[in-house]
């Protein structure tokens, strides 16, 4: 598959202005080569071009990555002397022949650090933004995609479900984002997740992105879990909101209000349509309700090797869903100082409509 995604980068280089593509370590960086890199002081770049096996520029105690990979490629190493790095750039650049030409970047990854080696390597070459076509490239999943996708929902719903009897009054936002965290791990995630669970109560559940703290979970609080695990570099992306005991009439109805957002926004989408029409679809059902201006954000996002990524689920894009296409339908009524809901799950564009991922309950339990 490795070697697959090198002829697929190079075939999307054919088809563009660019002269090469460069990428540092990141989800794109493991989508075309498999090479995954942390981000740390000692930069590291791969370099795609149309006719030319790639080349990587990395520290020498990174060469054994190299090692047995099902493709060629053009290892440049320099060692733990900074002042002899540029001196790797440069013979990458030669080596390609990419002198004064056009070559393309991810602009939302490639650091200033890795930046600076390639204009002091080549101050005649031009950068562009080449985001659209790396999102072209990984945004229709193959079915090995869909299924690390799938089995990462599995993963997620399951700790879950082992989490929440240990749910209980008193018990603070932290200690039960830690236990979900465990239990993911527990269950099979890879340890790197894309995002701490998000473990939000009462007045912090009107936070959309709140981040757990030493508040305890009380009587009458809604709680938002929005969490997800990581299998073989592809995530999930849920959320379900629970109830502490009982909660007033009004946060009853706006959960009830967000499950039918959720479900319209569920059964809208399909193959051929705008992605707008799912965000509407989920929206007009809160904006009927007089509850339009809780609802702070877009409908949802696309999921693969990121947690955020195309398509986008908002009433302004018009990008056309395909099969493959994987993304979230999370509606959400956020009442400011008071509390929220949000309702989150995983859907896969199909030939001939969409499929939910996801089938944890949606109704309002009750804990405690």
């Amino acid at each position: 598959m490795k070697a697959n995604r090198i002829e697929k980068t190079q075939h999307a280089l054919e088809s563009s202005s660019l002269d090469a593509l460069v990428l540092n370590p990141g989800p794109s960086m493991v989508y075309t080569s498999g090479l995954n890199f942390h981000l740390m002081e000692r930069p590291v770049v791969i370099i795609f071009t149309k006719n030319h096996p790639p080349a990587i520029v990395l520290p020498e105690l990174e060469q054994q990555k190299l090692v047995d990979l099902p493709y060629a490629i053009q290892g440049f190493l320099y060692g733990e002397k900074p002042d002899e790095w540029k001196s790797a750039f440069t013979n990458a650049i030669q080596h390609l022949g990419l002198k004064d030409k056009i070559i393309g970047m991810e602009p939302s990854r490639l650091r200033m650090l890795e930046f600076g080696y390639l204009q002091a390597a080549d101050p005649g070459a031009k950068f562009q933004d080449a985001g659209d076509l790396i999102s072209s490239m990984r945004l229709n999943k193959d079915s090995d995609e869909v299924s690390a996708i799938r089995r990462a929902v599995e993963i997620a719903q399951l700790a879950l479900q082992k989490t929440m009897p240990l749910i209980k009054i008193g018990m603070t936002e932290k200690e039960l984002a830690n236990e979900l965290t465990l239990q993911l791990l527990r269950n099979g995630s890879e340890p790197e997740l894309v995002f701490s669970p998000i473990v939000s109560g009462g007045l912090n559940a009107a936070n959309p992105h709140a981040v757990p703290g030493e508040r305890k979970l009380q009587a009458g609080d809604l709680l938002v879990i929005d969490w997800g695990a990581v299998v073989d570099g592809y995530v999930s992306d849920l959320t379900r909101t629970f109830a502490i005991g009982e909660v007033d009439a009004e946060f009853q109805k706006i959960h009830k209000l967000v499950q039918e957002a959720n479900s319209a926004g569920r059964e809208a989408g399909k193959p051929g349509l705008p992605c707008a029409k799912v965000d509407i679809a989920a929206r007009s059902v809160i904006e009927k309700a007089s509850y339009g201006e809780f609802f702070t954000h877009r409908t949802g996002h696309g999921i693969g090797m990121e947690g955020h990524e195309e398509p986008y689920i908002r009433s302004d894009n018009y990008q056309i869903l395909q099969p493959g296409m994987a993304y979230t339908v999370e509606p959400g009524i956020y009442l400011p100082g008071r509390n929220g809901v949000r309702i989150e799950d995983d859907m896969i564009i199909t030939a001939t409509g969409s499929e939910c991922l996801s089938d944890m309950p949606r109704e309002l339990v009750v804990i405690g």
